[in-house]
């Protein structure tokens, strides 16, 4: 690694860590000095991810369950003695007409992820503001910028993950607290993967890789939206607040 680690000495917790996107995070921010909580609902999972990364531990979550989530940031000052980053990143979807989904699946998404991210940040902010500074990324996604069938309680939550970011921006900036929203595209993860047949019956798509392909060059890779989230929680990144940044290879630029 060349010159200083970018988050040497640093606390985070990074939730759904266990696989996909959180586990890279997890993982860059190890990397760059970070001692690291690793929570995801599976606590098998998250355990073996956090016995690969030096200094770091695991912690089994349900963000939907505010008990569990006010134990999780417990945890982490408990442990490690403070908490620097927060990245409530623990996302769930289905693939469903709006007219198709029924409130129990509305809510089954909407409560992971919009519900659990309000949760990370209700605990998170008081330890925060009583140390005097902090970082939050939260994990939205490029479609609450734009409608997309078959996702709408996906997108819909993310877009209020986005509005969630920018009130909590506002609200802990005197604190020297940044809050600020990354914005993937299609990432080759199992939660984008693993809906490729339903996207291709519903929508009646020859191969939805090759519609991805057409309209983003390619998929991003967990590794890339890891890169952002280690800039975010650094000190690079200092006078950004209440910010999406979006990651999508320009899909959500172009009408064509």
């Amino acid at each position: 690694m060349n010159g200083a680690q970018l988050l040497k000495d640093k606390v985070a917790i990074v939730t759904g860590a266990g696989r996909g996107l959180g586990e890279a995070v997890a993982r860059a921010y190890a990397a760059e000095g970070a001692k690291v909580l690793v929570s995801d609902i599976d606590a098998d999972s998250a355990r073996k991810v956090a016995a690969s990364l030096p200094g770091s531990a695991s912690f089994a979550c349900d963000v939907r369950v505010p008990a569990q989530v006010e134990a999780l940031v417990a945890e982490a000052v408990k442990r490690f003695g403070k908490l620097d980053i927060m990245v409530p990143n623990a996302g769930v979807a289905n693939v469903l007409p709006l007219a198709q989904t029924s409130y129990e699946q509305w809510r089954e998404v909407t409560s992971v992820n919009l519900d659990g991210v309000f949760l990370c940040i209700r605990y998170a902010a008081p330890v925060m503001v009583a140390a005097g500074s902090g970082c939050i990324i939260n994990m939205a996604s490029v479609t609450a910028k734009a409608g997309c069938a078959l996702i709408g309680s996906y997108a819909a939550a993310k877009a209020g993950v986005v509005s969630l970011t920018q009130t909590a921006a506002v609200e802990l900036r005197s604190h020297n607290i940044r809050v600020n929203a990354i914005l993937p595209g299609f990432i080759a993860t199992e939660l984008v993967t693993s809906h490729k047949h339903e996207f291709e019956e519903q929508l009646k798509l020859p191969d939805f890789g090759a519609v991805v392909l057409q309209r983003q060059g390619r998929f991003g890779t967990p590794e890339e939206v890891a890169n952002l989230a280690v800039f975010l929680a650094s000190g690079r990144s200092s006078f950004s607040n209440g910010s999406a940044f979006v990651l999508d290879g320009g899909v959500s630029s172009s009408l064509l």
